[in-house]
């Protein structure tokens, strides 16, 4: 008995959670990278970018919040939250990911409570810091909670299913 080509939801579910991981990697790297550099080299970078017009009106908006986020960042605390928050959402997205990859039933509640946590984690410190960034985060975040919810939906009628056919699943020979 062959498997039935996946549905779009299943599809779009394993795009979001490969994106996910890579996401969580990219992260684990960004802590790394963020830990090595001196905070003088981000707000060097910060004030070159403002300087050469490369982000608009050097009095905008957008110039604003890129020269504040980054004395936020030289300041310790700032930079501290980065690194912790890249760190562990990294490892626990990683996590998550190979746990879903490997159709790990119980782990689906657990990856929606944690993605969760995080959305109103982000939504929160976007709040609190005016941040630009952490409102999109929390965006994705929620999409991929729709589809880990589809997903798990979609794996618990099938298990239904085979635990109501079970003589479909063995072979008699």
């Amino acid at each position: 008995m062959s498997k039935a080509p996946k549905t779009t939801t299943e599809k779009l579910f394993d795009i979001a959670i490969t994106v996910k991981g890579i996401d969580g990697a990219a992260q684990i790297i960004g802590a790394i990278v963020l830990a090595i550099i001196p905070p003088s080299v981000i707000t060097g970078l910060a004030h070159s970018i403002v300087t050469r017009d490369l982000v608009g009106d050097q009095e905008g908006t957008l110039a604003h919040h890129l020269t504040k986020a980054a004395a936020d960042f030289a300041d310790g605390s700032t930079r501290w939250f980065a690194l912790i928050y890249l760190l562990v959402h990294g490892l626990i997205k990683i996590g998550l990911v190979l746990a879903l990859l490997r159709k790990i039933m119980p782990m689906y509640p657990v990856a929606v409570a944690v993605l969760g946590g995080f959305v109103f984690y982000e939504l929160y410190r976007a709040i609190r810091t005016h941040s630009i960034a952490l409102p999109i985060f929390a965006a994705i975040d929620i999409v991929i909670i729709i589809l880990v919810l589809r997903e798990y939906r979609q794996l618990r009628q099938e298990h239904r299913e085979k635990d109501a056919h079970p003589a479909d699943t063995h072979s008699d020979g």
